[in-house]
Parts: C-alpha cells; sequence; structure tokens
C-alpha cells in the first residue's frame, strides 16, 4: 500500500512481501509503547511481531523504521480527539453519587515535562534561563483538566515555560468551553482572579480556590456581610487597568462588581462562588477542598508512573503526539479502574493507578492477544481488591534518602566535555 497520503506505512516482511501499519494500529502500538516501562522503538515493534506471531499471523520485521515513520504521520487529531472523547464519555457516565453533592467537579493545575535537548524543541519550547545553552532540557508546560469523580483527563493545554501568553491562567481560558453549567471548577490560589470569576460565572459554572497570597495578608472579616466565623460575603470592583490579553470589548461587556464568598477552613483561606452558608456549608467545602490534592496525584502518575515526565520524541510535533498518547492510555487504564470501581461499589478514587496498570499490563501480556468480556471481567475484580488506605494528615519531606552517584553535574556543552576527555582524559577522581 502507498504511504505517501499518511494513510498507512509498510514494513517488510520476512517473505519478501509489505506489511501495512494503518493509524489505529500505530495508535495501539503507540499506547502500548508509553505504558510499557521500556519506552524504546524497538520494543513496541518487537511486542507487535511476538504477537503476531501467537495469533497465528504472518510475522514481519522488527526493523523500528517502518514504524517511526507511521507514527509520524499519524494524525495528531486521532489521539488527541480519542483521549478528549474517553475522558468526556467516562465523566458523563460515572453514578451520580460519585459527584459533589450532586455536581461535577473538574480540577485544574499546570506542570510542566521535558524534550529531548533538539534545535526544533528548543525553538518551540525553550529551556529555563538559569541554564546554559547546552546544559538544559526544552520544557513544556501542560494544563489539566481532570473529573473529581472518575479521575479521567478532559482535556490540556500546552504552551512554553516563559513569554507571553504562556502562564497557566492563559492556558486555562482556552479550555473553559469545555465546562457546562452546573459544574465546579476546583483549584489552587494562582487561579482566583476577577475575569475568570467573571467568565465562570456567565457559564453558571461555580468556584472554588484558595485565596491569592497578596489578597489574603489584606483579608477583613470585619467588612462585608458576615456568614459565620470567619466567613463573610466581599463585593469586588473590577480592575480599572485592563488586561492586555482582554479585548476592549470584554472589557467593557465585564460586571464592575463581583461577590463572592471568603472563608477559613481547614487551615486555608478559600475564595468561592457558592456564597449561601445554608446551601454550602463551611464544612462542605473544607472537605471539597481537601480533594484539590487529587489533582497533584493525577499528575504524579502521568509522569512518575507512566513516564511521561521526560519525553523522548525530538520534535515538537512528534512530542505533541507523545503527551497526547500518554493522556489517552491514563485515560484507558481509568476506565477500567471506574468499571473495577462499579463491581466493587467503591469510588475510583479509592483504587490505586499503579497496582491497575500492572493489573492491566499482565492481563495483556499473558494474553497475546486481545481480552474477551469475561477476561476483562476478571481483570476487574483484580483490580478491585487493591484499595488506597486512608491517611488524613499525611505529611512527608520533599526529599529523598537514597543517594545518587556521585558524579558531579555537566557544566559545558557535551561535546565540548567530550573532546576534552579525549585530549585529557577522565578526571582521576572519576577513574
Amino acid at each position: 500500500m502507498q504511504d505517501t497520503d499518511g494513510s498507512c506505512i509498510t514494513s517488510m516482511r520476512p517473505d519478501g512481501r509489505n506489511r501495512c501499519f494503518p493509524p489505529m494500529e500505530t495508535l495501539a502500538m503507540f499506547v502500548a509503547q508509553v505504558l510499557d516501562t521500556d519506552h524504546s522503538c524497538q520494543k513496541a515493534v518487537n511486542d507487535a511481531a511476538i504477537r503476531r506471531q501467537a495469533n497465528g499471523l504472518i510475522p514481519c520485521s522488527t526493523a523500528t523504521g517502518a514504524y517511526c515513520r507511521a507514527r509520524k504521520r499519524m494524525p495528531l487529531s486521532l489521539a488527541s480527539g480519542l483521549a478528549k472523547w474517553t475522558g468526556s464519555r467516562m465523566s458523563a457516565g460515572i453514578p451520580r453519587a460519585w459527584h459533589w453533592r450532586g455536581r461535577p467537579v473538574r480540577l485544574v493545575d499546570g506542570t510542566a515535562v521535558s524534550l529531548p535537548d533538539t534545535q526544533p524543541n528548543q525553538s518551540l519550547y525553550p529551556q529555563s534561563s538559569n541554564q546554559k545553552p547546552g546544559l538544559g532540557f526544552p520544557l513544556c508546560r501542560l494544563v489539566g483538566l481532570m473529573c473529581l469523580g472518575s479521575g479521567a483527563v478532559l482535556d490540556v493545554a500546552l504552551g512554553k515555560m516563559k513569554g507571553k501568553h504562556a502562564d497557566e491562567r492563559s492556558l486555562l481560558r482556552t479550555l473553559l468551553p469545555n465546562l457546562k453549567a452546573g459544574d465546579v471548577l476546583l483549584g489552587d490560589a494562582l487561579f482566583g482572579t476577577y475575569f475568570l470569576l467573571c467568565d465562570l460565572q456567565s457559564r453558571q459554572v461555580d468556584a472554588v480556590f484558595e485565596q491569592h497570597g497578596a489578597r489574603r495578608r489584606s483579608t477583613d472579616f470585619t467588612l462585608g456581610q458576615s456568614l459565620g466565623e470567619r466567613d463573610h460575603l466581599v463585593v469586588l470592583s473590577k480592575p480599572k487597568i485592563r488586561p492586555d490579553w482582554m479585548t476592549e470589548e470584554d472589557y467593557d461587556h465585564a460586571p464592575e462588581t463581583l461577590t463572592i464568598r471568603e472563608l477559613h477552613a481547614g487551615g486555608k483561606l478559600l475564595i468561592t462562588t457558592l456564597l449561601c452558608p445554608k446551601k454550602v456549608p463551611k464544612s462542605a467545602l473544607k472537605a471539597l477542598y481537601h480533594n484539590r490534592w487529587q489533582v497533584e496525584l493525577d499528575f504524579r502518575n502521568l509522569k512518575v508512573t507512566l513516564g511521561m515526565d521526560r519525553l523522548r520524541c525530538r520534535s515538537p510535533e512528534m512530542a505533541e503526539k507523545e503527551i497526547w498518547v500518554y493522556l489517552l492510555a491514563y485515560n484507558l487504564i481509568r476506565q477500567a479502574m471506574v468499571q473495577a470501581a462499579v463491581l466493587a461499589k467503591v469510588v475510583p478514587r479509592q483504587l490505586s493507578f499503579k497496582h491497575s496498570l500492572q493489573v492491566m499490563q499482565a492481563g495483556r501480556s499473558y494474553k497475546r492477544q486481545e481480552l474477551a468480556p469475561a477476561e476483562a471481567l476478571e481483570l476487574y475484580v483484580l483490580i478491585a481488591q487493591r484499595q488506597i488506605g486512608k491517611r488524613p494528615g499525611r505529611i512527608e519531606p520533599r526529599a529523598v534518602k537514597r543517594r545518587s552517584k556521585p558524579y558531579p553535574m555537566l557544566t559545558k556543552p557535551r561535546k565540548i566535555a567530550i573532546e576534552e576527555i579525549r585530549r585529557n582524559g577522565h578526571p582521576k577522581k572519576l577513574k
């Protein structure tokens, strides 16, 4: 088959005939690659060749060239569309009891991933300004929108780590169309701005954020309408200076004032558009904001458990595909966890993501073929057996005990360091 239109790529079989990599098969191999502990293309092709033999199909070559070209020509919309579709479908299908007081909660937060140090990556996603040229790695910022009930990724926005309109609030504004009337947006202190709250209010979306540090110092609970101990309503005025990202028309249409609720709960100063203390008491908001940490755990599962922290594709276009394939793989594991949670009559957040990943990988590796419905049901039972313990108030130091190898940091470009070693040899203390 032809490979000029990007629809498929061929690889050579041992008998000299060509074999096609359609986009869906390429995506399936890409997903299996990011889920594997060995993320190399060679491992993905080897697994595909072995699976073909196990299923009685004609074996293919273990050369990686055709697969790499197939990944390059695979449409980005295929991976991103499936990742978003699985997330929205999963979130819409969960039981109402998994929502907060009957309302869907969306978690928002930002993080960063590193890319290989290539010139195309550096051009689009520059490294930190604190790093010298040749010593740092390109950094891509991600702002994600997660479902609290199911743990699914609904959408992400990508951007640079520095520059105009590259901050997390700017990226979040591109994700707001994903929110629906009745949703509750939960985030940290970075997102509690006047115009964002107005935008959410116009969409009939409520918000719960931590108060920003600069405003926290000027909070006075003796002002405004008191709702209880350290709980009151305050009226905010529209900023007199229009932000650079905002058009004159949008600024003029923004309301002149905005009423929000400030309260102190659980050692945090929170702001919210949920104004009625009878419908939403302080204790409910305290419990809700405690769940904001789940988005940090979701990013940890993506970056540490799955390995998205360090991307491997050497061009920005392929790196973006790799990110979306990771998100799709993450949602597929979450989907299995949702099925297991329904069977066990628990919520998905009580199940271990890493345990679920291990069970699904073991089941797929053992069978070497697609799982039958009955076999998938058995895996869901195994997934539900491992539940996460409740550890309220857990505090751990952000430090590691095990020491790394005593090698010094690379303080010059690798090519220059290699030439110096050729001329002078390794430093004596490293021999």
